[in-house]
């Protein structure tokens, strides 16, 4: 049961809900809450760690369900672009919690925050019903690659191009590329991406047609978002970053589609960790051929 409503002062109320013999309350996420974050992820096995968590609050809005005396119950936070599309994540219900309806009642808080925008998210195995029931449609799979990293063979050139590192003159150019491949601009993400990142940038005839990012995140490192026109261009990308992380953990989250990359992470020691579902409401607006992201920045940025 969820109740809510204005006081006396002109307020708006909490939303409440009953669960079990206890009230949750849902209020807006602030920096105070990366404790009670960071326990709700260490609760379903996430990798986040203080620095990932601080990242999500700075960039994205959202709830946090927390009960009678204060304990996290459930998050749910939303990634804004422009006015077109919310990436919806950090979707975490503690596990005794999860058949409830708590994520259900976060879910549609910040379907609501969203307004019109189009909306898109990254569905876990046990949150995969709840979304399909909602309305979000399944668009494909994605493969979470990760571990010690070694390196692989050295992958096929792509005739005509240059690999050099990333330089600040080149961020337009990237932005550009992942507008492109994300469906429409995300300026405040990427650049915060790109604040906490160093990457690669592939060019043709002295133009920039491929990108990757690397970060530190969770165990390890992180490698995305990762543009690029296809597999070959972007295990080109991948392989410089690996190889300068040999030995430590490196991840790399990519569409079941693309089978050549799987199997340049699985040499390179990246093996398959995981897998969740690309979904979406409204209209679809990644790109699913030519430019197009082989790596995600993360399952809640996309």
């Amino acid at each position: 049961m969820v109740s809510g409503g204005t006081g006396q002062d002109g307020s708006e109320k909490a939303d409440l809900m009953r669960v079990d013999n206890f009230d949750a309350q849902a209020r807006p996420i602030t920096p105070e809450d990366l404790a009670l974050l960071h326990e709700l992820t260490v609760g379903v096995f996430w990798p986040h760690r203080a620095h990932d968590l601080d990242v999500f609050i700075s960039l994205g809005e959202g709830y946090l369900a927390i009960d009678e005396i204060g304990r996290p119950l459930g998050s749910a936070m939303y990634f804004t672009a422009g006015e077109e599309l919310a990436m919806l994540g950090m979707m975490v219900t503690a596990p005794r919690l999860q058949a409830r309806g708590t994520g259900r009642w976060l879910l549609r808080r910040v379907r609501k925050d969203c307004g019109i925008r189009d909306l898109r998210l990254s569905a876990t195995h046990s949150g995969y019903r709840l979304y399909e029931s909602e309305g979000f449609i399944p668009l494909g799979v994605i493969r979470q690659h990760q571990g010690l990293a070694r390196v692989p063979s050295v992958p096929e050139t792509v005739p005509g191009t240059h690999l050099r590192p990333l330089t600040p003159a080149d961020i337009p150019a990237l932005r550009e590329l992942d507008r492109i491949a994300y469906g429409t601009e995300r300026k405040v993400t990427l650049d915060m991406m790109l604040k906490l990142s160093s990457g690669m940038v592939i060019e043709r005839s002295g133009e920039i047609c491929g990108f990757a990012l690397l970060r530190k995140f969770g165990r390890g490192v992180v490698i995305g978002p990762l543009v690029a026109e296809d597999e070959r261009m972007a295990m080109a990308l991948a392989f410089p970053l690996i190889r300068q992380h040999e030995g430590k953990f490196v991840r790399l989250d990519t569409s079941a589609q693309n089978e050549r990359l799987s199997q340049f992470l699985t040499e390179a020691g990246m093996r398959l960790h995981d897998t969740v579902t690309e979904m979406y409401m409204g209209q679809q607006r990644r790109a699913l051929e030519g430019m197009r992201i082989f790596g995600l920045a993360s399952h809640s940025l996309g």
